[in-house]
């Protein structure tokens, strides 16, 4: 891989990275989309946060991912539900595993420029930033299940 496409794939590993993040706070602190999108492009992304360099991100990547999944949130619950074990709900996962799982999904429902071996893959890695490969495990079955529902 040449470098700037190595530097497009790394800004937008950031992005999803911090969509993730970005949503939990907002589902969890009812913070409006427009401060959260602010906050996140001010303080968060690729800035040095208790002395941790984070990667530059692809902040109009960052933007379409909170904003899609705010907006297509119902349509995107649904289609996991459809996908889960029968008797779970959305309710039932960890708040974070949500917040993975509703990103890449958006990705494999609005963003045909993104392959999907690409999304899913990423979202995977992103799982393993916060769980086990258990849980990097249903990310993929989950995801790999919205893919051959949404993509042909």
């Amino acid at each position: 891989m040449n470098a700037p496409a190595n530097k497009r794939a790394t800004a937008r590993s950031a992005a999803r990275l911090g969509a993730v993040q970005a949503l939990y706070q907002h589902q969890m602190e009812g913070t409006a989309q427009a401060k959260l999108l602010d906050e996140f492009h001010h303080h968060r992304l690729g800035k040095v946060i208790e002395e941790e360099e984070y990667a530059e991100a692809d902040v109009d990547f960052f933007d379409d991912l909170v904003a899609g999944v705010i907006a297509r949130k119902d349509e995107i619950d649904a289609k996991l539900v459809e996908k889960l074990a029968e008797g779970w709900t959305i309710a039932r996962l960890d708040k974070t595993m949500v917040q993975i799982l509703r990103c890449g999904a958006y990705e494999l429902m609005a963003r045909p420029d993104v392959p999907t071996g690409a999304a899913i893959g990423e979202y995977i890695d992103v799982a393993k930033a916060f769980f086990d490969d258990r849980e990097a495990k249903f990310v993929n079955g989950v995801l790999d299940a919205v893919a051959k529902d949404v993509r042909n």
